[in-house]
């Protein structure tokens, strides 16, 4: 990687001759720019947020860019809440909603292009063109959006004019809009960032498009990874990491998280991501993975297969206990159900076969009542979460409208009950320790009940084993 002229290992003055050779002999571009299809989407989504605070100044930033080492920085990936609003993926733009008798006037504050006749073109390594590639003017970026734009560099006087008391700010993406207006109530502030996660819970018609993008997307990097999964030899948990983000990358943005591969025991494991395992014929292999969109919209699916192509008795056992613990949930799931419900429908499902295993120490309804819960020793999380432009979606949503609320139309939902036996539990038989299986799928709320969005992926034991067998007969091939 080049190391910018100018960075903090080499510093050298620029001679004014330099400057001024470097500012003549360069032809300007356009670009070809015109209105995105959703962003009429987008205008509605603002106009809902407009009519829940009225007369208030509202600013939302996308972000700013993180140091990984000295002078690189990590990929950028805005803020979920901007991009739902505006379509806008770059660093440091803010939009400001401010009050006028109608309802609220949009602004996005963007940096534009860094035009030839300047030296940021050539000297700035973080904005200038030479160094990250052409930005869109103001002018573009208000075609594309369609939205109003004005230059970053006027944000702060906006931002200091604003009424105190009478403005909220989407805090912990932007220092420096943080620090420009100071909250009294910061109360005020998580109010935004509640009514944001709440307004996110139901899916439009193209975010649902988005979604089962993604979601076909990771399809087929689990058929990648599974036509590269030897049943006869061991290999690298990174292997298949590394193939499946292969596809995430050439078909969508990239992963929606770190890909969790865990072979063997590590399955066990809610969040492993150090994926520094090998494959073992006759275990299990644990892959929770998914593909974020090129519009940010990530998928979640976790498929749980027999490396050796066949699963054991036991392990099947166990296998077809979380599949149908898993249907237990899909089939309860419908506008106006509590999501406790589809919990305890899983969670039931789970303690009955535990209860059948021989490993719970009491009745199923003891395990189950909510003072003991004794089942989730083995069953470790809930049956799954809200699903979107975050793969756990709309966080800062009130509880009585998530958690402890009721599904809607338009949800969409993860589906993710597992059983898992560490390798030291002494309270359950020798032969089940170090079996993990969770089965997860992305699931719409319709208006009659549920669709699987991820049903391109097998979930019976019979299912997979075929599904199996069959990608490995093809040959595997690079995703172009």
């Amino acid at each position: 990687m080049e190391e910018a002229v100018g960075s903090q290992s080499h510093d050298p003055d620029f001679p004014e001759r330099f400057r001024a050779f470097m500012r003549t002999g360069w032809r300007d571009t356009t670009l070809d720019v015109a209105p995105r299809t959703e962003a009429p989407d987008h205008a509605k989504r603002r106009a809902e947020l407009s009519g829940a605070f009225p007369g208030e100044t509202l600013v939302i930033p996308s972000g700013i860019e993180h140091v990984r080492s000295n002078d690189t920085n990590f990929r950028f990936r805005p803020g979920s809440e901007h991009v739902w609003l505006t379509g806008e993926h770059d660093p440091e733009s803010v939009l400001v909603l401010r009050p006028t008798d109608g309802g609220h006037d949009a602004t996005l504050y963007v940096r534009p292009r860094s035009p030839r006749d300047t030296d940021e073109f050539f000297t700035d390594r973080n904005h200038g063109e030479l160094w990250i590639g052409r930005r869109h003017t103001l002018a573009e970026k208000s075609t594309e959006l369609q939205v109003q734009t004005a230059h970053v560099d006027d944000l702060a006087a906006v931002l200091d004019d604003s009424a105190p008391g009478r403005t909220r700010v989407l805090r912990g993406f932007d220092p420096a809009v943080d620090a420009a207006v100071r909250s009294t109530d910061p109360a005020r502030d998580q109010e935004l960032a509640q009514v944001l996660g709440e307004l996110r819970l139901v899916k439009d018609a193209w975010e649902l498009e988005q979604l089962q993008d993604a979601i076909d997307a990771t399809v087929r990097g689990f058929e990648d990874a599974a036509r590269a999964l030897p049943a006869d030899r061991p290999v690298n948990e990174r292997l298949i990491e590394g193939i499946f983000a292969m596809r995430a990358r050439h078909d969508g943005n990239d992963v929606g998280y770190d890909s969790i591969v865990g072979a063997g025991a590590h399955g066990t494991i809610l969040h492993w991501m150090r994926n520094t395992g090998r494959t073992t014929s006759g275990d299990l292999l644990l892959m929770d993975m998914g593909v974020e969109n090129r519009n940010l919209y990530t998928a979640d699916v976790t498929r749980t297969v027999p490396v050796s192509g066949t699963f054991t008795p036991l392990q099947r056992e166990v296998y077809d206990i979380v599949y149908r613990s898993q249907q237990a949930g899909i089939d309860t799931i419908r506008p106006g159900v509590a999501f406790d419900d589809v919990h305890q429908a899983c969670m039931r499902v789970l303690a009955e076969g535990l209860h059948a295993l021989g490993v719970l120490p009491v009745s199923v309804d003891e395990a189950m009542d909510k003072s003991a819960i004794l089942y989730r020793r083995w069953t470790l999380h809930g049956f799954g979460h809200m699903l979107g432009l975050d793969v756990h979606d709309c966080a800062a949503a009130r509880k009585e409208r998530y958690r402890e609320g009721t599904l809607d139309a338009g949800y969409v939902l993860t589906v993710e009950p597992g059983l898992y036996f560490q390798p030291e539990d002494e309270l359950v038989p020798a032969e089940l320790r170090g079996i993990a299986v969770r089965i997860e799928d992305d699931v719409l709320v319709t208006p009659t009940g549920a669709r699987n969005l991820s049903d391109g992926l097998p979930r019976t034991s019979s299912d997979v084993e075929s599904w199996l067998a069959a990608r490995r007969a093809e040959e595997f091939r690079l995703p172009y």
